[in-house]
């Protein structure tokens, strides 16, 4: 297989050449830019020295319709204005940006403060979330990979939601990320200085994954509720820990919320329910496409913590992506992706 990468010099490009690398299935992987064309990739990451010494390309339409796979790494707005063109000529498009995730324009231009794509483009865009929609991801010509953040939240709380065991207008979810989940490009938030020894909240209801998490609630929960979602910033590079809060509703019992996990993830090789532990962090999956999965019930307060972890750049953002290219050429979806955590 052929593919092709456009911002690969973000952090999810760089785990997206990083993965493809291992992958059996692809035989040549070529990078795109809008501004560094014919620079030699390993010159400016020296760790893909003698693995990726290739130069960069420029992005030209007619050469990416060659491609069997086209991954957009890009910030959001930018995938909006050079995928629709590529749709239905060729090459299967996954974005790992944000601009085909909402199915309202309007709800994007809100959260994002950038011009949605065309309307008929976000309408052909399947939602990403491989162990929930994979059906519609194997024959979708545009994947929209979803946000670091709503998979972690997702995975942990949709069986729960859709088995309507919790109060789901009672939900409050606290997230916690590590730096990467920020981008490459620095800014007074991630500088060293203002993240070290430092936790953060930061975009206070106005984070742009709200949105995206209520819209699947809906879509694959079967329920329409309003979250409260904080997110925060914590001193380190990778990982993002989500715990999640709601009353049981009346007779529900912890067995009940582990039960609905298991049954629902039965199948799924990257979903790890943990039934008993004394700890819980993000290493036990750093670096790797689990997501874990743990969930007590108080019975002082009658209330559930669901508790979840993933690597941002690779479950949250670039394996995920290749999941879903997986399924949409009828390969396991553990292709290229069976690594184990880098614990320490």
């Amino acid at each position: 297989m052929k593919v092709g990468i456009i911002g690969a010099t973000g952090y999810g490009g760089l785990e997206l050449i990083r993965l493809l690398h291992n992958h059996p299935e692809i035989k040549n992987i070529d990078l795109f830019t809008s501004s560094d064309e014919g620079n030699i990739f390993s010159n400016k990451y020296t760790h893909l020295l003698n693995i990726h010494d290739v130069p960069l390309l420029k992005i030209d339409q007619e050469k990416l319709a060659d491609y069997d796979v086209i991954f957009t790494s890009t910030p959001s707005g930018i995938s909006s204005e050079l995928l629709p063109s590529l749709i239905g000529i060729g090459p299967k498009l996954i974005d790992l940006s944000g601009d085909f995730r909402l199915k309202d324009p309007a709800q994007y231009e809100l959260w994002y403060k950038k011009n949605p794509a065309p309307a008929q483009v976000i309408e052909k865009s399947v939602y990403g979330l491989t162990e929930w929609n994979s059906e519609a991801i194997r024959n979708a010509d545009i994947v929209a990979n979803p946000g670091c953040y709503p998979t972690a939240v997702l995975l942990s709380l949709l069986p729960i939601i859709k088995e309507n065991l919790i109060d789901a207008t009672q939900l409050v979810i606290d997230a916690k990320s590590g730096i990467s989940g920020a981008g490459n490009k620095p800014t007074q938030m991630t500088h060293f200085s203002e993240t070290n020894e430092n936790t953060a909240i930061y975009k206070l209801h106005q984070h742009q994954h709200i949105p995206e998490i209520e819209q699947a609630i809906e879509t694959l929960a079967n329920q329409t509720t309003p979250i409260t979602f904080t997110t925060h910033l914590v001193p380190m590079t990778r990982g993002i820990l989500t715990t999640s809060y709601a009353p049981v509703n009346e007779g529900i019992t912890e067995k009940d919320l582990t039960d609905a996990l298991q049954d629902t993830y039965a199948n799924q090789p990257f979903i790890r329910i943990i039934k008993q532990t004394d700890k819980f962090g993000t290493n036990q999956v750093y670096g790797s496409n689990y997501c874990d999965i743990h969930v007590k019930v108080d019975p002082r307060t009658n209330r559930a913590t669901i508790v979840s972890v993933i690597d941002n750049l690779v479950k949250g953002a670039a394996g995920q992506a290749i999941q879903n290219m997986n399924v949409q050429f009828n390969l396991n979806q553990t292709t290229g992706l069976t690594l184990v955590p880098l614990y320490i």
